[in-house]
């Protein structure tokens, strides 16, 4: 595998332009990563389906919602992921789909400390994120047995420091 050298400043951004740009550089770490996750003995299914779930973590929530710099991983992002942001973005949340983006986020920040994009630190961070999956099913079943008024709440129970 041809590796792509990356910078953690190639993921800055402050216009529409450099975001473009640091979305570009996402694509490119992610192509990576799918070659890494078939090197690494996965299936070609199950790379895609994991490599699938992590651009979903990637560009569309870290990018797009946290606009935060994807090699710059901060306490609580995952958590907030799994315990709000993806079952309020999913028409009927589930805990199986849940399992698998934890599983692609959890082999992604393994990939980019593997490329010292991440330090030790931030991997175990990201890691512990990823294992409260009893935390993240009651969030599930919390919200789906929502009814009236109780989604504000619900929502106040989670929030994610910016």
């Amino acid at each position: 595998m041809t590796e792509i050298v990356f910078d953690h400043e190639d993921f800055d951004f402050e216009t529409m332009e450099e975001e473009l740009k640091a979305d570009e550089q996402c694509q490119r770490l992610l192509q990576q990563f799918y070659i890494w996750l078939q090197q690494s003995g996965l299936t070609p299914e199950h790379a895609s389906e994991l490599a699938y779930s992590a651009d979903y973590y990637l560009r569309d929530y870290v990018l797009d919602f946290l606009q935060r710099n994807a090699l710059r991983p901060q306490a609580g992002q995952v958590h907030y992921f799994a315990s709000n942001w993806y079952i309020t973005r999913t028409l009927e949340p589930e805990m199986a789909v849940l399992e698998r983006h934890l599983e692609a986020i959890a082999a992604l920040y393994r990939f980019m400390h593997e490329l010292n994009l991440v330090n030790s630190d931030q991997l175990d961070q990201m890691l512990k994120e990823t294992t409260q999956l009893e935390c993240y099913q009651q969030r599930i079943a919390s919200f789906l047995a929502l009814a009236g008024e109780g989604y504000e709440e619900w929502d106040r129970a989670c929030q994610l420091e910016k």
